[in-house]
């Protein structure tokens, strides 16, 4: 039994394919047409069927009967098959006023549309046939028929029906009647099923790469999970490349263009209305054939990977007013053993500030989402009123939750050698702590909408043998937003917060500072704190800090910037008198990412500029 649906009445909005019929020539010159009679829609398509139009290749009667003939062909889409049309061409033929008497539309007698196999109960077939827009009656429109059939092929590929043909699917149309009977009767066959997965050319223990599956042996196909378990071996950044695709043949053609050589003429001839199709080589219809001889429906996944270079560099460069040129090198192993152990290492240099660190991770039994990191780095520090040698090692526990929140419990143990405004300490600290993050972006290279969040909580105690004690806690997040495709907005807040008895054995690593170019623009780097008695930069226990930030792009991958910063470190809630500043800015969107290049001013020094340089994007 089939399952048959007569057509409803919808209200909805219909889409037509505008397409040339012949090629385009540099040479040729422009045709023009004034069309009367027909409304906006088909009077488009019309244009559209004369656009190139090459009027000197023809004789002023031959064009006048192509102009006729190519009108007509361009009206039956919308359900004119009888239309009255006369051209008067102007002296030199390149110009042409139609008038059109549109005549009586085809309306739809008879509207027959079918589904067979386990498609019948599958609810996106379903919907598609349900979704059609006509019903008898109706006037005959191509686009809805043409889009049913494209959406039930798709289905059928996306959705693992691999046996599918339509076994009807005739357009019969009689304008002498000004009627037309559609048929479309669709034979899903069986679906299949997800079979065993085989790997290749894997240098990572494949229980590894099957733990990131994102389907099991035995689900029905579907052609989004492949992609996705596709898109979580790229992301492990073990592999160079890597392909997953269903085992359908062992050999299998593309669908190509044009038809096999001497097959098609007469049929394009006699039949010019219809808009260009697909043919398919008879290697791969034996193909497909093949698969549908199959015992059973469970289809092997084939995976082909290769691996990633073991060691990769990078190199970072960037200036600003307040510290000069600064320089990053990355020295990044992706993979160091067979279970997937990465190993990753930083060096930062610029004049106030040198930093070396390290990571090494382990991954759980789903390696993008759980794993074990040991974290390592050493710091030196030398800028306005802080001087500080320390070293850091930290354990961590980390997973990735399905709404893409990571949250990190992590043990963290500093030993700093500092000198803050003028007070000389040497601490050594052991503190747990946990922090939730999330990070979403899209368009890597340059995000057109993202968000980032962060959120962590810190505590130390002398009571295991730390030199300080502290409840310590951070939180900021940002955001990039696009208004239309040349309006963009970045905004952002920073809070931070310590909470002890006392305050100088805590190191400036810890310590609230503002301002520079990641915090209150148009004031130098971590200028902005609380000062001691004399005068020196101690500091805070409080931070807040806003930004908000147009841009609007002036021509191509160029944009121009204006933006507010405002913020400061202070040690009590409430700030009597936040420090800000504002600017103006250049971004180019370069293929390493995006160049910046800002000037500000703070408000309260008449005659302070700064100057920022920086490459990447904003987080």
């Amino acid at each position: 039994m089939g399952m048959k649906r007569r057509g409803r009445a919808v209200n909805t909005l219909e889409y037509v394919t505008l397409f040339p019929l012949l090629c385009f020539s540099s040479g040729a010159m422009a045709f023009d047409v004034t069309i009367n009679g027909v409304e906006d829609e088909v009077r488009g398509n019309i244009s559209a069927y004369l656009e190139n139009l090459e009027a000197e290749e023809y004789t002023r009667m031959r064009l006048e009967n192509e102009v006729k003939q190519r009108a007509a062909e361009a009206m039956r889409p919308y359900g004119y098959y009888e239309p009255t049309i006369s051209v008067a061409l102007g002296e030199e033929s390149v110009e042409a006023t139609l008038e059109i008497e549109p005549g009586p539309h085809v309306t739809i007698e008879t509207l027959d549309i079918q589904l067979e196999g386990d498609a019948r109960e599958d609810p996106p077939f379903t919907q598609a046939v349900d979704n059609f827009p006509l019903q008898e009656g109706d006037v005959l429109r191509h686009s809805p028929w043409d889009n049913l059939r494209s959406q039930l092929s798709a289905l059928a590929l996306e959705r693992g029906y691999f046996d599918s043909q339509f076994i009807d699917r005739r357009m019969e149309v009689r304008p002498y009647e000004q009627s037309a009977r559609l048929y479309m009767t669709f034979a899903s066959g069986p679906r299949y099923q997800f079979g065993d997965v085989a790997i290749s050319g894997s240098h990572i223990v494949p229980e590894r790469l099957q733990n990131l599956r994102t389907f099991e042996t035995g689900e029905p196909y579907r052609a989004e999970v492949i992609a996705q378990y596709n898109q979580r071996l790229s992301e492990t950044g073990w592999f160079r490349s890597a392909a997953v695709r269903p085992r359908l043949a062992s050999a299998r053609e593309l669908v190509v263009n044009q038809p096999p050589s001497g097959e098609g003429t007469w049929w394009q001839e006699a039949t010019p209305e219809q808009v260009q199709r697909s043919y398919v080589s008879r290697a791969a219809l034996q193909s497909v054939m093949s698969v549908s001889h199959r015992e059973d429906q469970l289809l092997p996944i084939d995976v082909s990977v290769e691996p990633a270079d073991r060691h990769q560099l990078e190199v970072g460069v960037g200036y600003a007013t307040d510290i000069g040129p600064r320089l990053q090198f990355g020295w990044q192993q992706p993979w160091i053993n067979r279970f997937g152990h990465s190993l990753n290492h930083d060096l930062y240099i610029s004049a106030p500030e040198q930093r070396f660190s390290g990571r090494y991770r382990i991954p759980m039994e789903n390696p993008l989402r759980d794993s074990y990191q040991l974290q390592y780095g050493i710091k030196n520090e030398d800028d306005n009123d802080t001087r500080s040698l320390g070293a850091t090692v930290e354990v961590a526990r980390r997973w990735q939750f399905d709404n893409d929140w990571v949250q990190s419990v992590y043990l963290r143990t500093t030993y700093d050698d500092f000198t803050q405004g003028g007070n000389a300490q040497k601490v050594l600290i052991y503190y747990p702590g946990v922090q939730w993050s999330r990070t979403r972006t899209r368009q890597q290279r340059f995000p057109t909408w993202g968000d980032r969040q962060q959120f962590s909580v810190e505590y130390s105690d002398t009571a295991w043998g730390s030199d300080a004690q502290f409840l310590r806690v951070t939180g900021d997040t940002e955001w990039i937003r696009m208004l239309g495709q040349n309006n963009r907005f970045i905004g952002g807040i920073s809070i931070g917060a310590i909470e002890t008895d006392n305050f100088d054995p805590i190191p400036p690593s810890l310590r609230f500072f503002a301002g520079g170019d990641n915090s209150v623009r148009g004031y130098s780097y971590e200028s902005l704190s609380p000062r001691n008695d004399e005068g020196r930069l101690r500091g805070g226990q409080q931070l807040l800090a806003t930004s908000i930030e147009y841009q609007r792009r002036v021509t191509g991958n160029w944009w121009g910037a204006a933006f507010v910063d405002s913020g400061d470190a202070f040690d009590d809630w409430g700030p009597n008198e936040l420090k800000t500043g504002a600017g103006l800015g250049v971004r180019w969107v370069s293929p390493v990412g995006p160049i910046r290049l800002d000037v500000a001013h703070p408000f309260d020094h008449e005659d302070a500029w700064r100057l920022h340089f920086s490459i990447g994007p904003e987080f």
